[in-house]
């Protein structure tokens, strides 16, 4: 029997790990497939969405590492994994994405000898004053198996002289759950739930610090948000981080948000992807909605200078406004006033890459 450990930190993990959990339990017989949840990002929601939304069982290992510095969380979880795989000795250690549990897990795994998979290799926006950046580029150095979204990846790792034998192109885990759960997502009644009526509303959703923990960027972020919803004849539906949402209160910004902005609590992952499939538009500065988007075929405007998901702009309905909140606001009346671009979906993003990286991972 096989052991494998797959990791999972914030809530983009569990969205990736769920199908390739699906995918290993066709081989029960031969795999033991656990799952440890470092607890980097741990509320109830996101309890919901991984219990209850993904159908994923209770993980095997609940480290409750919890927040931080970036260098003391890191830390945490590389001594409290490094117990569990004392104990364990899987054959294998999964890691998705780009966290601080990405990075520490991988960096704890290879130490002790065992081989490191990492799903969502290749990854680059070329900026590495992000920390996902730095996470990216180590654990794609360290890792076994690099399991690749889309062609830019490839050509990156290429670039940075990883041996191609380690590297697969196997499409994107994160459309694996989109596909998995879209009758969820079609059943879901959020759209009416808020008032809101198909393809007639923006979508918003912000978290990066550079966006929302400084009061300029905020107030000009909330100022934008504005100037679409009245040009734009929409309302906007704006799910509000509450770090951001204390923010608009200490810096004392809360009246510029019009009657037009609707701030609600984070959603779970059903209602909220009805929400973006139902869009005229969404603005965001989130990395995985730019996939969902695209795959979705909803205009998206993307308040970023880069994107480590080039391929939403080349081929998908992407549109990388920098951190230039006018022309973000600009590119969204466009939208809405017609000028959307027809995108289509990219390559291997079928719902099939978790069966691909398991069917790799055991012909090993």
């Amino acid at each position: 029997m096989r052991k494998i450990i797959s990791v999972v930190g914030a809530r983009p993990n569990f969205i990736k790990i769920a199908p390739v959990h699906k995918a290993f339990q066709k081989h029960n017989d031969s795999v033991e497939h656990m799952i440890c949840h470092t607890g980097q990002h741990f509320d109830e929601k996101m309890s919901k969405v991984f219990f209850d939304e993904l159908e994923m069982p209770r993980p095997d290992f609940y480290l409750g590492v919890g927040g931080g510095s970036h260098a003391s969380q890191t830390a945490r979880i590389m001594m409290a994994f490094e117990e569990v795989l004392e104990a364990e000795r899987p054959g294998l250690v999964i890691v998705p994405g780009d966290v601080n549990s990405t990075i520490a897990c991988s960096l704890v795994a290879v130490k002790m000898g065992i081989r490191v998979a990492h799903v969502e290799a290749g990854l680059r926006s070329f900026d590495r004053s992000m920390p996902e950046e730095i996470n990216r580029m180590l654990t794609d150095v360290v890792s076994d198996f690099l399991f690749v979204t889309e062609k830019s990846g490839m050509e990156n790792l290429a670039a940075e002289g990883i041996d191609d034998s380690k590297v697969f192109f196997t499409g994107n885990v994160m459309i694996d759950s989109l596909v998995f759960y879209m009758p969820k997502i079609d059943a879901s009644t959020a759209v009416a739930d808020f008032g809101l009526s198909r393809g007639d509303y923006v979508l918003g959703t912000f978290h990066r610090p550079s966006n929302v923990d400084d009061s300029g960027s905020l107030r000009r972020l909330l100022e934008m948000l504005a100037g679409i919803a009245g040009p734009g004849g929409k309302r906007i539906l704006f799910p509000v981080h509450p770090r951001t949402r204390a923010n608009i209160e200490r810096f004392g910004l809360g009246g510029i948000v019009p009657d037009d902005v609707i701030m609600v609590d984070p959603l779970g992952y059903i209602d909220f992807l009805s929400l973006v499939k139902n869009a005229a538009v969404v603005v965001t500065d989130s990395g995985g909605i730019q996939e969902e988007t695209t795959f979705l075929g909803v205009p998206c405007v993307t308040v970023r200078n880069n994107t480590e998901r080039p391929v939403t702009v080349e081929v998908g309905t992407n549109f990388l406004a920098g951190t230039d909140f006018e022309r973000a606001a600009s590119l969204a009346l466009e939208v809405l006033a017609g000028g959307a671009k027809k995108g289509s979906v990219p390559e291997l993003w079928d719902g099939r890459a978790a069966e691909r990286i398991v069917e790799i991972l055991l012909g090993d």
